[in-house]
């Protein structure tokens, strides 16, 4: 792969690294720390929604995350033809 486009596969790569660690962020930490009080006034399953997000649901949006990674890198890896047959 020549030089310049590998640093293009890289950017890409960190690019989707940060913004779907910033969604993981944002579900983890903000729905579940910062932002439950607003959030406990919803129910889910007879849980407060804030409660719901920090012990289950911010570990299914990280398997959601690790999916759409692996989804977005296989096409990345098409697109720079670096992809296994």
């Amino acid at each position: 792969m020549a030089e310049k486009n590998l640093q293009q596969y890289w950017k890409k790569n960190l690019n989707y690294l940060f913004i779907l660690l910033g969604v993981w962020f944002l579900c983890s930490y903000g729905a579940g720390i910062f932002f439950k009080d607003a959030l406990n006034n919803f129910k889910i399953g007879g849980f407060k929604l804030g409660f719901w997000f920090a012990q289950q649901g911010s570990i299914y949006i990280f398997i959601i995350i690790i999916f759409a990674y692996v989804s977005l890198m296989n096409k990345l890896d098409q697109e720079f033809d670096v992809h296994e047959d």
